[in-house]
């Protein structure tokens, strides 16, 4: 089971996930070009670039300092959910085993923190959903349900590197439940790891381009 995880089925998540991606970025760019071209009128890329700076640097947003906690823990949690399946010297060996090239590796102590710092910046996040009056009246089970399988691959890959209960089935949980996640990202609302820069470019345009104004 965990060699066809890692092989085929390995594989079949990486075409499914890219080729996802290009098709949703595609329809979303045709629906757009339908229903808003007005957009691209004005667009202006020096306005989307600093729009999407202003939203990937922490706190340099009016709406994130207005929320210092809840960015601070929506940073912790993207910067580990990137960097812990990047730069884990485990997932660095397997990549240079199959097609011989390596990122560089942090020492599993960090790849530790950062696992238990998104597990808690979950909890966190579900918490919030469930004590914010506005945040609550948004979300439905869904929601929760993809933060839980975002979870899930960190959750299992520490319990697996400690040693907690049977290995082999938490391997293969860790693995299965890593693909399922990016098997999920074109699909659903975690594809704005792309999608995010689109979206911050456009609202750049309209409110820079168009109307002289930030939208930070």
């Amino acid at each position: 089971m965990y060699q066809f995880l890692t092989g085929p089925a390995l594989w079949a998540t990486f075409i499914i996930f890219g080729a996802g991606l290009i098709v949703r970025i595609a329809n979303l760019w045709r629906l757009s070009r339908k229903k808003d071209r007005v957009i691209y009128n004005h667009a202006d890329f020096a306005w989307g670039f600093k729009s999407i700076l202003h939203w990937i640097l922490p706190w340099a947003s009016a709406g994130m300092r207005r929320q210092p906690v809840f960015t601070l823990m929506v940073f912790a949690f993207h910067i580990s959910l990137l960097a812990v399946p990047l730069f884990l010297c485990a997932h660095n060996i397997l990549w240079d085993e199959a097609i011989g090239i390596s990122l560089w590796s942090m020492p599993d102590l960090w790849a530790d923190v950062m696992s238990v710092v998104l597990i808690v910046s979950v909890i966190f996040l579900v918490v919030r959903r469930l004590v914010r009056k506005e945040v609550r009246i948004l979300t439905g089970t869904w929601d929760y349900m993809l933060l839980a399988f975002t979870a899930l691959p960190f959750l299992t890959g520490f319990l697996a590197y400690h040693q907690f209960g049977p290995y082999e089935a938490m391997m293969i949980a860790h693995v299965l439940s890593g693909e399922l996640l990016l098997i999920l990202i074109p699909f659903t609302k975690l594809g704005h790891m792309i999608l995010f820069f689109f979206t911050r470019a456009f609202i750049g345009f309209e409110m820079g381009g168009r109307r002289g104004a930030r939208s930070w």
